[in-house]
């Protein structure tokens, strides 16, 4: 079903290129609420797979559009998947955090949601700066830190939230039996809260993933880390004017991040499969 969708999405991108106005449909002077048809604004399907298949730089010897963009793919993927470690850890800590104790909710569950609401842009020459000062023995802070830092900023909302609402989830009257038969908290956290919590968490980690594949190509961008996707998109979008079909090998790239990252933690979900069920009797 996810090829025929891309199938359906490229013969509708070929039939709006091939019928749709060159120049757009405007509303007044300014509004555009059609794109442009022309062969600069919309190279066709077949050609944007076909660049990918050719030399990236006019350079001797340079390395196909589809080799380098599979190169800094994996350098943001990788990028990525720390971010979205750290996003886990602390997601998860925060969570325990705030279904143990009702003031640690009331007090810090409208903070994370408020801390989704800063610009990237507006942080991440922030994070590298304060970075930059940190040193410990032999460690020195790179930008790659920097950009993990910030996957694993957004990473962490959809799981802090998933897991507090997974936490909460078990019916009173299982939670009142593991308090007639005096079980602690602790122990019906790993017997009772976790198991129910899987259907909820699951999600929340997939969605965590894409925002850390999302927070990663941004920051890429924003403090100039070289030799991943999100830098890429910016120095192939500058070929646009004349090579307009590379502009979209590091989006390519990008979507296919993202997938790999969703994708990973759904087999993770293929392991949790008696719990997914358990929870959602």
């Amino acid at each position: 079903m996810g090829l025929l969708g891309v199938l359906l999405l490229a013969a509708a991108w070929d039939l709006y290129k091939a019928f749709g106005p060159a120049e757009g449909l405007r509303v007044g002077e300014r509004l555009l609420v059609l794109p442009r048809a022309t062969d600069l604004a919309m190279p066709h399907s077949w050609e944007m797979v076909q660049r990918l298949f050719e030399p990236a730089t006019g350079a001797p010897g340079a390395p196909s559009a589809l080799g380098a963009v599979t190169e800094a793919s994996l350098f943001t993927l990788g990028i990525a998947t720390r971010g979205w470690l750290i996003g886990v850890v602390v997601g998860l800590l925060l969570a325990l955090l705030m279904s143990r104790f009702r003031l640690a909710e009331s007090g810090l569950l409208p903070w994370i949601v408020l801390s989704q609401t800063v610009p990237l842009i507006a942080i991440a020459p922030l994070v590298r700066r304060w970075g930059s000062g940190l040193s410990l023995g032999s460690f020195s802070w790179e930008n790659e830190h920097s950009v993990a830092l910030i996957a694993a900023y957004l990473a962490f909302f959809p799981v802090a939230v998933g897991a507090l609402r997974g936490l909460k989830s078990p019916a009173r009257t299982h939670l009142e039996l593991m308090h007639v038969y005096g079980v602690g908290w602790w122990r019906s956290l790993a017997t009772l809260r976790l198991p129910a919590s899987v259907p909820f968490l699951l999600p929340a980690l997939r969605l965590g993933a894409a925002s850390a594949v999302i927070g990663t190509v941004v920051a890429e961008v924003s403090i100039g880390l070289r030799g991943g996707i999100g830098r890429m998109v910016v120095e192939y979008a500058q070929s646009a004017g004349g090579d307009p079909a590379k502009a979209w090998a590091p989006i390519f790239g990008a979507v296919a991040v993202g997938l790999v990252a969703a994708g990973a933690v759904g087999l993770l979900g293929l392991g949790l499969r008696p719990f997914r069920m358990t929870g959602s009797s």
